[in-house]
């Protein structure tokens, strides 16, 4: 299988980046995954037209070839980044690669709680009617303490963390699989998802 991995910030210095590199090595024998950065992209400005940017448009490419998202959040204020937030609004306003993309959500923090509360607002972001994101249920993997977390060469230290990872991503592989299987027999219609709208749907419910 083939993952895209989002840094959910532009930080230069984020133990999330970290974390899914640790990711991509630790599991390179059970999937390719390549790690994007989100640093570039521009802050969404809602084009009329609808075109995204270049560097979006690759990023949005890159999704939709892939079998899956992983995304790492820091949490800022009991939510997620602002540039995360912006990346998300640019995937939802133009391309949609995400309507029923398989997502893992995985977080890293200097605290205590690994973004825990970051973790619940993006679920419910990425269950957006332009993003309709499927999202593996019942699964959290957070890692607080995260300045310690890893040593000089990227390793993540934590025993424990490194197996509820392991756990955390069999299931991801097991949910991708399944999900992409049923979405493929039950043939739900991505493309109409993809065209969505807000005004449509108020005209339409004022109409009833």
């Amino acid at each position: 299988m083939k993952f895209v991995a989002i840094v959910g910030t532009n930080s230069d210095r984020s133990t999330n980046r970290k974390l899914l590199h640790f990711m991509r090595t630790h599991f390179a024998e059970k999937a390719e995954i390549e790690v994007c950065e989100i640093k570039s992209l521009p802050a969404f400005n809602e084009p009329k037209d609808k075109t995204p940017p270049a560097t979006v448009k690759e990023l949005s490419d890159k999704i939709l070839a892939a079998d899956g998202v992983i995304i790492a959040t820091p949490e800022y204020d009991h939510s997620i980044t602002a540039a995360l937030k912006s990346v998300i609004e640019w995937l939802s306003y133009t391309t949609r690669p995400l309507i029923n993309k398989c997502v893992m959500i995985v977080g890293a923090s200097h605290g205590m709680l690994g973004s825990s509360r970051a973790q619940a607002h993006l679920r419910q972001i990425l269950d957006a009617p332009e993003l309709k994101a499927r999202i593996m249920p019942s699964s959290e993997f957070l890692l607080g303490q995260s300045l310690q977390a890893f040593d000089d060469q990227g390793n993540l230290v934590y025993a424990d963390k490194v197996k509820e990872l392991d756990e955390c991503f069999d299931e991801f592989l097991l949910f991708v699989s399944i999900t992409n299987q049923l979405l493929k027999t039950a043939k739900i219609n991505t493309d109409q998802n993809k065209k969505f709208s807000w005004k449509q749907a108020a005209e339409e419910g004022a109409s009833l």
